[in-house]
């Protein structure tokens, strides 16, 4: 099976663009802690747009706890709440990994379904409320050989371009990681001897070890996916690297 060749992404609004540039500077560290977003006027005439398109973006930053908007004296980036949650883990984007170690990935789409949140399941009705959860379920491939089955939920409240994306042709994850912007993750890790239903699809015996890793992301407070990732337990490592009174 050859490797699928991604399909070109749709072209991005002007509201998404100008985020996606401020976005990407405040991420890469280029406007650190406490910088001055450039004014109202100031992106304005760098984007030949209305006040309100540059308005509705700081806002929505703003909500999003990246920025800061002060009266009278600007937006300014987010400094870190002295609280604030640390991540153990970095979020690995899968085909990138395996291509590094030498192996050829590929990837299925198994399904895809754009409904409304499963009654009774709290995990659905916190990511998307009483709207639509577009449900992905995806097997990951490295060297032809089953690597691990994701099932992954969209917000599309907090990814609405993710609805018109082909994702039999882009890995969700990875289009993910490159169009929209995380603020707090969190983990869990566990270990399963794999049911029958997976065991079918990952190709093994059922019963056979696989660790367990769901992940929930958010933007401000607002979720954005969260995904159940069973990996055959042979095929991946954890790796934590800390020193001495580090954190």
């Amino acid at each position: 099976m050859s490797a699928p060749q991604a399909s070109p992404a749709p072209p991005r609004s002007l509201h998404q663009r100008i985020r996606d540039d401020i976005e990407g500077r405040i991420h890469s560290g280029e406007w650190p802690p406490g910088h001055r977003i450039p004014s109202e006027h100031a992106l304005m005439a760098q984007y030949g747009c209305a006040r309100m398109t540059v308005s509705k973006v700081l806002s929505l930053l703003a909500d999003a706890g990246m920025i800061e908007r002060r009266r009278r004296a600007g937006s300014f980036v987010a400094r870190p709440h002295p609280h604030i949650e640390q991540v153990a883990l970095d979020i690995p984007d899968i085909p990138f990994e395996v291509a590094a170690r030498g192996h050829r990935y590929q990837f299925q789409l198994l399904a895809r379904q754009l409904r409304k949140p499963r009654r009774g399941d709290a995990r659905e009705a916190e990511l998307a409320g009483q709207a639509r959860v577009l449900a992905l379920q995806c097997l990951h491939l490295a060297d032809d050989r089953p690597l691990a089955l994701e099932d992954r939920l969209i917000n599309p409240a907090a990814a609405p371009q993710a609805v018109d994306v082909d994702f039999s042709q882009t890995v969700p994850g990875s289009w993910l990681l490159q169009h929209v912007s995380w603020t707090r993750a969190e983990h869990r890790i566990s270990a399963i001897g794999v049911d029958a239903a997976r065991a079918r699809l990952l190709q093994v015996p059922t019963g056979t070890a696989c660790l367990v890793i769901e992940r929930r992301t958010w933007r401000g407070e607002q979720p954005v996916t969260c995904v159940t990732q069973v990996f055959l337990g042979d095929s991946y490592d954890l790796v934590a690297r800390f020193s001495p009174g580090g954190r």
